[in-house]
């Protein structure tokens, strides 16, 4: 898989370097590359403590992320997922540490904890104040002696960091971070693996499986489970921490391990709060906080709040890259300004015009994967699901529909498209129903959509031949005055047509390469035909 990298060996500190160049000057790196990746606060006063962490790299933002006022003052860097040496940490704590002293947060991974801890006893030695906190905050596995340090390292750097910048001494800095380290607890769930940098991607969770209870270094997690959903995966995380969120208000660290759209974190963000209500004040993120690497997955870390711990959580910081924390409360809604809502027929009823538009709507939510897929050729992928949420919306409402009279349905046709199908589609869709509409008091039905397709046309500024939805409902709607049979025939051939064209004149595809448009059907043209012959088939029937 291609990776915008130079090289598997320069890519850490290539990464590192990128990082500081956006520092203003208040952040550095110590001279010794490549052995010695260290990141550090130039503005660090010596009498503060120093908060001091890092580990193996591919978790960015942590670790060098955190670095500046209020969480880290360094970070020891090691390569991809490796545990930095015994001599990069002394010299990250030679570095920054003056009278204050200098606590080491450090996850529990026996490398980390191996090349930290003999780097504080060299530095002890050396006459320096030096505590260490290990995390533990994994509950994959309850039962194990010696749980992995995960995301909720993140809150222990921050609670650290804030009582520091306060200029509390080593020992209530540390036993600060040691409540924290102890009160955490984080469970992860991914749908894929991270892809490390000159490595072909593990491939092995199964289709429809989520792995539940894994680690940030690409280990396999404690179980493949069944995938239904943001809210089933979220549910199933929180019913594991349950024991954590009982014991009264909490924060929770909502993480992005790396791979997942900012549209689903928000998305698990409101299925955390909605499982997590009542006990869930503050919330950080959702952001990417401790990744591993492009894996598509989530943590969520789960933190009894006390007074202290929560004035240190909201405290700002320097690094752009703690998201801040807030508080989790309702969905804030307001009234539709006066106006918006259109005037309505009353409802009415006609059996033959309900048939025509059930079948309509369910031709367009069972085409949704096919449309997303022909769209994903020339366009953004969405024409299925754009269609079918509209069509979808439009059978909730049938029962409000003036069926009887054809002209008032048309305009509400048109009033439904403009609240519920977004995009180009649906405005020029409701366009047509609204132009339609207008010429059904003077006209019969087909002449009146004849009427839509041509407002549409003069609007859109598309035309027979630019490859567009009006390639197949042109030549059906002149087909239409024969039977729906012919509409049918002329959409299909009218649909096929578009495969052949090399350019687009109208819509997303005018973009789009010849390579990328020959052989394949336009999603619109498609859609137009298979609701002719969705029709025909509902009439033959």
């Amino acid at each position: 898989m291609d990776q915008f990298i130079n090289s598997t060996d320069e890519v850490v500190t290539e990464a590192i370097d990128g990082l500081l160049r956006t520092g203003e000057g208040r952040l550095a790196r110590l001279d010794g590359y490549p052995h010695l990746k260290v990141v550090v606060r130039t503005d660090h006063d010596p009498e503060q403590v120093a908060v001091i962490s890092g580990g193996g790299s591919g978790h960015e933002p942590a670790h060098a992320g955190f670095v500046g006022a209020g969480m880290l003052t360094a970070a020891v860097c090691g390569e991809i997922f490796a545990s930095p040496s015994v001599d990069a940490v002394l010299a990250g704590i030679l570095a920054v540490t003056g009278e204050g002293g200098c606590l080491l947060v450090v996850k529990n991974y026996t490398g980390d904890r191996l090349n930290f801890g003999l780097a504080a006893e060299r530095a002890r030695a050396r006459g320096l104040e030096v505590e260490m906190v290990i995390v533990e905050d994994d509950i994959a596995l309850p039962d194990l002696a010696q749980p992995r340090g995960i995301a909720g390292t993140v809150l222990v750097h921050k609670v650290a960091g804030a009582l520091a910048a306060d200029g509390a001494d080593l020992a209530a800095v540390a036993a600060a971070a040691r409540e924290v380290a102890e009160g955490v607890a984080s469970l992860g769930m991914s749908l894929d693996t991270g892809t490390v940098p000159g490595s072909p991607k593990e491939e092995r969770i199964e289709a429809g499986k989520a792995e539940l209870g894994l680690g940030i270094h690409g280990e396999p997690g404690v179980d493949q489970i069944d995938y239904d959903g943001a809210r089933a995966a979220m549910e199933t995380v929180i019913e594991r921490l349950e024991p954590t969120l009982e014991t009264g208000p909490c924060a929770a660290l909502l993480n992005n391990l790396g791979g997942s759209t900012p549209l689903e974190m928000a998305v698990l963000a409101d299925e955390l709060a909605r499982a997590a209500q009542g006990r869930l004040r503050l919330l950080v993120g959702p952001a990417p906080l401790m990744t591993s690497l492009d894996m598509r997955g989530f943590s969520l870390s789960v933190l009894p709040l006390t007074e202290q711990i929560e004035q240190a959580l909201r405290r700002e910081v320097g690094p752009p890259a703690w998201p801040g924390c807030h508080e989790v409360g309702e969905v804030a809604v307001v009234d539709v300004p006066d106006g918006l809502e259109p005037e309505r027929a009353p409802a009415s009823e006609d059996p033959r015009t309900r048939a025509v538009i059930e079948t309509v709507c369910r031709v367009l939510v069972d085409a949704r994967s096919d449309l997303n897929a022909l769209d994903a050729k020339s366009g953004d992928g969405d024409t299925g699901s754009t269609l079918a949420g509209a069509a979808q919306a439009l059978q909730e409402r049938l029962d409000d529909l003036p069926l009887a009279d054809a002209e008032e349905c048309l305009r509400a046709l048109s009033a439904e498209m403009t609240q519920s199908m977004g995009g180009s589609s649906g405005v020029l869709l409701a366009i047509f129903f609204a132009a339609a509409a207008d010429a059904a008091a003077e006209t019969d039905v087909t002449a009146a959509l004849r009427a839509g397709l041509e407002r549409v046309e003069e609007v859109g500024g598309a035309s027979p031949g630019d490859r567009t939805m009006i390639d197949a409902l042109d030549p059906a709607l002149r087909a239409l005055p024969d039977g729906i049979d012919a509409a049918a025939r002329a959409a299909r051939e009218g649909a096929d047509g578009t495969a052949e064209m090399g350019s687009a004149g109208a819509g997303r595809a005018q973009y789009v390469g010849q390579a990328h448009l020959s052989g394949h059907v336009d999603p619109g043209a498609e859609a137009v035909a298979r609701v002719l012959e969705g029709l025909a088939a509902q009439q033959a029937g």
